[in-house]
């Protein structure tokens, strides 16, 4: 369906000040070091008092976006004092038994491609559903019970826990399992990349995307050689091709 740039550019409303409607709980956001979980990183600190971050290394084909969360992390901090105000810890775990047991193209060095099942071999089965778990983990331990991720089923590769219905069923397990309340907060979920742009737009500006633009990480074969407008990336993978697309779409909106 064509959208017009007004619906382009239709996101939640942000806060007008980080500070001046802050939720009182603390939140955990999974957190890769890429756009997605950079634009969630920044909508959770313009809301709740206290935000940490958890990254998972797992077996991933290129370590790049693991190397992209700490200056992601410092970069924001560093423009944006009230929200450095509020940045906890980084949480880091080994999930390399994830990988050890997945045959994709985000764990091997093999070809993208479309499988008979119509998603791509990019899939990791159980990702998500593995990084809630260990996510609510910590933050049971930690004393937060919000947790926040980046998943999406508007502009999406098709992952089947990256669905609504799949987080939705996910918090009950999870808040039943854990006998208290665990919320899960999904702020992209039916945003699609160039509404993503326009939201970190809105929440800090040009400097929160020229972050994004600079430090973040998408690209699924690891590309940090090849800089465009809207980040660095081989520009082909369809990672790149979401951010690509979703970039211009935003720009153009706005020139419009």
């Amino acid at each position: 369906m064509h959208q017009s740039p007004i619906d382009l550019l239709a996101v939640p409303a942000a806060p007008d000040t980080p500070s001046a409607f802050a939720d009182p709980r603390a939140a955990l956001v999974v957190f890769s070091g890429g756009q997605d979980s950079t634009a969630c990183l920044a909508w959770a600190l313009s809301r709740f008092s206290r935000v940490e971050t958890i990254g998972f290394d797992y077996g991933q084909r290129h370590r790049i976006e693991m190397d992209c969360r700490e200056p992601v992390r410092q970069a924001v901090a560093q423009a944006f004092p009230d929200w450095a105000s509020r940045l906890g810890e980084d949480h880091v775990l080994d999930l390399a038994l994830l990988g050890q047991i997945s045959d994709t193209a985000l764990t091997e060095d093999r070809a993208i491609e479309m499988q008979s099942n119509g998603l791509p071999n990019t899939f990791v089965p159980g990702r998500n559903l593995l990084f809630m778990t260990f996510a609510a983990s910590v933050a049971y331990r930690r004393g937060l019970n919000v947790l926040v991720g980046g998943m999406c089923e508007t502009d999406y590769s098709g992952y089947p826990d990256c669905r609504d219905n799949t987080l939705k069923a996910l918090q009950v397990a999870l808040s039943l399992g854990l006998a208290t309340p665990m919320t899960v907060e999904t702020p992209l979920m039916w945003l699609t990349k160039a509404q993503t742009w326009a939201l970190t737009d809105q929440l800090g500006g040009p400097t929160l995307n020229d972050i994004i633009v600079e430090h973040t990480h998408t690209c699924y074969l690891g590309d940090r050689t090849h800089r465009h407008a809207w980040g660095y990336g081989c520009g082909q993978c369809p990672a790149c091709q979401l951010r690509r697309e979703g970039f211009e779409q935003w720009t153009t909106a706005r020139i419009d």
